[in-house]
């Protein structure tokens, strides 16, 4: 059982059930009910995805054992900053080292960009996710802007 992670069109049908997948978890757990499908096409209507291609930036796509199972964008901020985003494992494959690969791609990704800082912002309520950040070396850092949904802001230097 092995990841392989690579860029992809973030418009792929791979990706885009990826990002459907995610929205709908994060919408789910914020409104605490699960998101119905128009909420989630709504969600993901003009949300700037179409950023996550070089060269303002790139989405990645894990696979494991072929299945597609993840995901991560990156969006180039200026010259040396990038931020993280749309970082998601399906349930059924977290724990197996996913995210760390993804992370790991973004970061290889970032630094061919010529970034040096990636950073990023979650939720109160994306426990999972604050973790995996916290152990790939992300520190919280003050607020870097004050858009809705965010409650903790994470940064690395590369």
């Amino acid at each position: 059982m092995t990841w392989t992670v690579a860029p992809d069109r973030f418009d792929s049908p791979d990706s885009t059930a990826l990002r459907r997948d995610y929205y709908d978890e994060v919408a789910s757990r914020y409104w605490g009910r699960p998101a119905t499908a128009r909420e989630i096409d709504e969600g993901l209507a003009d949300d700037g995805v179409d950023r996550l291609t070089p060269p303002t930036g790139e989405f990645v796509v894990g696979r494991f054992d072929g299945k597609p199972a993840a995901c991560a964008g990156l969006l180039l901020i200026d010259a040396e900053v990038a931020e993280l985003t749309r970082v998601f494992v399906r349930p059924e494959f977290r724990g197996t080292g996913g995210g760390g690969l993804l992370l790991a791609a973004v970061e290889s990704t970032a630094r061919a960009f010529g970034v040096r800082r990636i950073r990023l912002d979650t939720r109160n309520d994306l426990v999972e996710a604050r973790g995996l950040y916290a152990k790939h070396g992300y520190a919280e850092v003050p607020a870097f802007h004050r858009k809705p949904y965010a409650e903790h802001w994470f940064a690395k230097e590369l």
